[in-house]
């Protein structure tokens, strides 16, 4: 599972991302609102933390645009108010639950893991564009009746370009959502998993195939036979 955490307090931030990640989940962190609403359009992610009080782009309105683009991934709102209007006006504009900083870390969990369980229940478990399906908890992808297992970061890969097929994702993009911010990992390493995931395609003798924008980035379209 993979949790996006937007929280400008930086020490906050690290210290969840740890708590998640000794729970075996895996985080994203970004420090204020704009990068928060840019990392979470991608729609990789199964929860989103999301502070209010943000800079650049406060936490209701990231929720509020999120959900005017359809974005339908869980959101945590995570606030030092505790007023009952606060709380109303982030589930009015779209948030799934509000939890009151300080928080107990045990509450914590067990709600990221309810609205795992409330999702679970109403969002589809593939993503598919052409004659392909990606299976989001198997992490196989299929073409008829071939199937072949991904590797994470391959599945990371091809989630992205199957998220919005016929749009290219930038490399850049690629490195931070896929390898995180803190990765040395370069443009070559991208072009390495892609060239995997091409392999993959023709193996599944699949018609879609990967394009390549030249000095941009990747994206999905479907090959004329």
């Amino acid at each position: 599972m993979k949790i996006l955490i937007v929280e400008d307090e930086t020490r906050l931030a690290d210290t969840l991302s740890h708590i998640l990640q000794e729970q075996k989940y895996q985080t994203d962190v970004v420090y204020n609102g704009i990068d928060g609403l840019d990392y979470a359009m991608s729609g990789i992610y199964d929860i989103i933390i999301l502070d209010v009080m943000l800079p650049k782009m406060n936490g209701f309105d990231v929720v509020y645009s999120l959900r005017q683009r359809k974005i339908a991934t869980p959101i945590l709102l995570l606030t030092a108010k505790d007023k009952v209007t606060d709380k109303v006006t982030g589930l009015d504009k779209g948030a799934d639950d509000y939890l009151t900083k300080p928080f107990d870390t045990e509450e914590l969990l067990a709600r990221i893991r309810a609205l795992t369980r409330r999702q679970s229940e109403i969002v589809m478990d593939t993503l598919n564009f052409s004659d392909l399906t990606l299976n989001l908890s198997a992490y196989t992808l299929a073409c008829g009746s071939k199937s072949i297992r991904l590797g994470l970061k391959e599945f990371e890969v091809m989630r992205l370009l199957l998220a919005y097929p016929g749009t290219i994702v930038l490399k850049e993009e690629l490195l931070t959502k896929v390898w995180g911010n803190e990765s040395e990992a370069e443009d070559n390493n991208v072009e390495v998993y892609i060239s995997f995931l091409r392999k993959k395609l023709i193996y599944l003798q699949s018609k879609a195939t990967i394009s390549t924008q030249r000095k941009r980035g990747y994206f999905l379209e479907e090959e004329s036979r």
